[in-house]
């Protein structure tokens, strides 16, 4: 494991994939104005961003005036690409079945008594009455899981980008091992939350996943990509990029999956990376 000040970067660095929370974003969730400068100089550059996130679509105001070029932002980890430019509106949906939702909130019942679960569809987020009530989303219906998870009802069948778990008692990891254990099978089963919430995606869907077919339809090999994070979430997109680091408050999981370490989220630890990625591809550049 070595730092960003003196680990090896790539030759010729195509794309940086950055989450947000705990990673880009300050603890108050604001991008501090190096930050800004570091990302509009790697879009100067020639380097592409994507923000890479386990957030909605309708929470990515924080950083939607800092896309550039494409605009396009991996949400609800990696179930949704949106066009930040357009106001957030969904490109790609890689759905969890309704049907396999179910399954898993059978088995968690059975595994973790006192679990309570939400349901985030494309069209916004309906929960338990035991669930956390979350003061950035207006709630549309409240109801049991079985009920929100019904194919009519709610949303009118829109599709499941993710299915949340949560346990009032459970410390997080010792949950989120429970669950892989009881569903592992059914679906993906990660967490970001420093709580015990859980976020179940489809079979297959992650981060890394999602970004990877972002990458192939521009041409650019894991190889050409530094990516950045720290909770369990961004595991498979650490271990997938060429080059990844973990910030100083990363979760043990991360620490491991990543190729480097970089400082923490309140020191800016990713424009760290970043100015050097800049000033190492001016510096190519003036020599050719």
């Amino acid at each position: 494991m070595t730092s960003a000040t003196d680990s090896p970067l790539p030759a010729v660095p195509r794309l940086i994939a950055t989450d947000l929370d705990g990673t880009l974003l300050r603890d108050d969730k604001t991008v501090s104005d190096r930050t800004i400068a570091a990302l509009a100089a790697a879009e100067e550059a020639g380097i592409e961003v994507f923000f890479v996130t386990g957030r909605p679509a309708r929470w990515m105001g924080v950083v939607s005036d800092h896309v550039h070029g494409h605009g396009l932002a991996i949400c609800a980890n990696g179930a949704a690409v949106a066009d930040l430019h357009a106001g957030g509106r969904l490109v790609k949906v890689r759905p969890l079945e309704r049907s396999v939702a179910l399954d898993v909130v059978s088995a968690l019942r059975v595994a973790a008594p006192g679990t309570s679960f939400a349901v985030e569809l494309t069209t916004g987020i309906h929960y338990e009455p035991a669930y956390p009530p979350l003061h950035l989303d207006p709630v549309a219906t409240v109801a049991v899981a079985e009920k929100l998870l019904h194919e009519e009802t709610p949303g009118a069948g829109a599709p499941v980008l993710k299915l949340l778990a949560h346990h009032a008692e459970l410390a997080p990891d010792d949950f989120l091992t429970v669950a892989r254990t009881a569903a592992g099978g059914l679906a993906s089963l990660t967490r970001s939350s420093p709580t015990a919430l859980l976020e179940v995606s489809g079979p297959g869907v992650s981060k890394a996943s999602t970004l990877a077919l972002c990458c192939a339809e521009r041409g650019i090999s894991p190889a050409e990509v530094v990516a950045f994070g720290d909770m369990p979430n961004d595991v498979e997109m650490l271990n997938w990029a060429g080059t990844s680091y973990a910030m100083g408050n990363a979760h043990p999981a991360a620490v491991a999956a990543a190729s480097g370490r970089t400082a923490t989220n309140e020191e800016d630890g990713v424009a760290v990376v970043i100015e050097r990625l800049v000033a190492r591809r001016r510096a190519t550049r003036s020599r050719d």
